[in-house]
């Protein structure tokens, strides 16, 4: 199952900005990964951003996106394929990854 630009589209408002390099990233984290990725929130509109409480622009500027992961065999190999596509920046949450290509900063954090 390949990801679609589609899926990455605002569950606000329909629109759709999407970083070419963060699309080519994550659809080769999810074959090397070879498990669905469920896109829970990808490019968020300003309006959008600011009701779920953030004040980052990743997924604003369409280079983030939160992929659904409710046990520990999902999570190890979404891991697994975003860091052996080169993420550095990935939050971990009880029902979802984030990853983004936003800053130059490496981190992983928990929500």
């Amino acid at each position: 199952m390949s990801l679609t630009r589609e899926e990455f589209a605002c569950k606000h408002c329909g629109v759709l900005i999407l970083d070419s390099i963060f699309f080519m990233m994550i659809t080769k984290a999810r074959v090397i990964a070879d498990t669905p990725f469920i896109i829970n929130s990808g490019y968020r509109c300003p309006e959008h951003n600011r009701r779920v409480g953030s004040v980052s622009q990743n997924h604003v500027n369409g280079k983030a996106a939160d992929i659904k992961a409710v046990d520990g065999p999902s999570r190890g190999k979404i891991l697994k394929g975003l860091y052996q596509a080169g993420f550095t920046r990935i939050g971990i949450r009880e029902d979802f990854i984030h990853c983004d290509t936003m800053d130059e900063v490496e981190s992983c954090w928990l929500y």
